[in-house]
């Protein structure tokens, strides 16, 4: 039980780490947006690669909830439907999250790729935490532990749609990069509390102190990157490129 649990930590850690390498492909290409709805894209389980199939047509089969994009604005389709040879409002209502409507399909892939890597993580979490019942006689707070990982991806989860909601607010953006840092952590300890402290090891109180600092210094120059980054997108925006 015990390898088995440790060797599903490990993949559940790596798939975090490829989160947050994809979430940083995400923020460095400024597809955040990419996919303006959430847990879908653009109203698809798998997105769409070319406009046309955003675009309203005539003779053609709608699905509730896809999404369409005219006169700049995101539509959605309230029922389903095949179109006439005009459009007809009463088919669609108009997405109320926010008001993005642009539509780059190499932005929607990468944010979709970064969805596809959480939802991995997700699932590799969810059998670690299911392997942890084994550690409930022994040592309770490994599973505690391991559900309350369960707990912060599904947080982050939700976390991201309300990033997607908010149109990118750095703020938000800040919150989902300290959460995925603090379920890297988590999931490191818990690894080391299965495997056990190693005999024989002196900890130096003063390293140990000099660790901690490092840490939390390591932890204010992310945050405050963050916010920096969010800065040169706005004066991108205002100087232009």
């Amino acid at each position: 039980m015990k390898s088995k649990f440790l060797l599903s930590a490990k993949i559940t850690l790596v798939l975090v780490y490829l989160v947050i390498v994809a979430g940083a492909a995400v923020r460095m290409t400024g597809s955040g947006m990419g996919c303006p709805d959430w847990p879908k894209c653009f109203g698809y389980y798998i997105p769409p690669s070319d406009i046309a199939e955003l675009t309203w047509s005539p003779g053609r089969e709608f699905e509730e909830g896809q999404v369409i994009i005219k006169d700049e604005t995101l539509l959605v389709a309230v029922d389903d439907f095949k179109s006439g040879s005009s459009f007809d409002a009463g088919h669609w209502r108009k997405y109320t999250k926010h008001d993005y409507a642009i539509f780059n399909p190499k932005h929607t892939w990468i944010e979709y790729i970064n969805r596809l890597a959480g939802a991995l993580a997700g699932l590799a979490m969810l059998v670690m935490a299911a392997l942890s019942f084994g550690f409930w006689r022994k040592d309770k707070t490994i599973t505690l532990l391991s559900w309350l990982a369960v707990f912060l991806i599904g947080f982050q989860g939700w976390l991201g749609a309300k990033v997607v909601y908010s149109v990118l607010n750095p703020v938000k953006i800040t919150m989902h990069m300290v959460v995925a840092l603090g379920i890297v952590a988590l999931l490191l300890y818990i690894i080391r509390r299965v495997r056990g402290a190693a005999e024989n090891v002196i900890f130096d109180g003063k390293f140990t102190t000099l660790i901690s600092v490092a840490l939390a210094l390591s932890l204010i120059q992310i945050v405050l990157g963050t916010q920096v980054r969010q800065f040169v997108d706005e004066q991108v925006k205002v100087l232009g490129d």
